[in-house]
């Protein structure tokens, strides 16, 4: 299959989104003094957010919840198991976590080096993201990742998130692309392999973790090197 257009998502796929999560959480738990109200144990803290946090965004994936309830509401959770129920303190975290954390630049091994390869090649690249619009142009500047793509598709823009189809419209339609000879690059089998289904489209599931398959992409890697093995 000769593509033209490749679809990167951005969150768990190139941005090491759980070691600049983290990191960015450390910085509040000592900003707040989390350890002097209870949590002194950050590691536990933090194993609690991220279920918390996949959970909701699950749910706002589904549309059940607003982005904001989303925003605060992982942080009240996460502080609740910790018996602080504070709703104040869980807001001023969350405006904190995402002022923070663009600013983390941990990226997946071997990131600019087969961006660079494939747009050597002349690969035209884009991304497609469901995460928070201002956030994650700050995450792609500050990380020298602008440079790779040419447009980039968020949820808010699209008023769509993935994995439906809309989104995915929105973005062929942006990059001036055909799905025939696209392809959509993710972590997320529900989100991009699945949305990539939806809309005809082949796909790559980069699956870090080396999860077992649950949705069948057209190809599947544990290392993004092995993007050149493809492409």
């Amino acid at each position: 299959m000769a593509y033209k257009d490749l679809f990167f998502d951005l969150d768990h796929t190139i941005w090491d989104f759980e070691q600049n999560s983290k990191e960015t959480l450390l910085d509040l738990h000592h900003k707040y003094g989390l350890a002097s109200k209870g949590i002194t144990d950050f590691d536990a803290f933090y194993d609690i957010y991220s279920q918390h946090n996949h959970r909701l965004w699950d749910r706002y994936t589904k549309g059940f919840i607003k982005q904001e309830e989303l925003r605060w509401k992982r942080i009240y959770l996460s502080l609740l198991d910790f018996k602080i129920a504070d709703e104040k303190l869980s807001k001023e975290m969350s405006h904190d976590y995402l002022d923070i954390l663009p600013d983390k630049t941990n990226l997946f091994p071997y990131t600019h080096e087969i961006l660079e390869y494939l747009q050597n090649k002349g690969y035209k690249m884009h991304l497609i993201t469901n995460g928070f619009q201002s956030v994650q142009f700050k995450k792609i500047n500050n990380s020298n990742l602008a440079q790779y793509f040419i447009e980039v598709i968020t949820s808010e823009a699209s008023n769509s998130l993935k994995p439906h189809k809309e989104i995915f419209e929105f973005a062929l339609n942006a990059s001036n692309a055909k799905v025939e000879t696209s392809l959509m690059i993710g972590d997320n089998e529900a989100a991009d392999i699945q949305g990539a289904i939806n809309i005809g489209m082949d796909s790559v599931f980069v699956n870090h973790i080396k999860a077992i398959p649950t949705v069948p992409a057209t190809y599947t890697i544990t290392h993004l090197k092995e993007l050149e093995e493809i492409l």
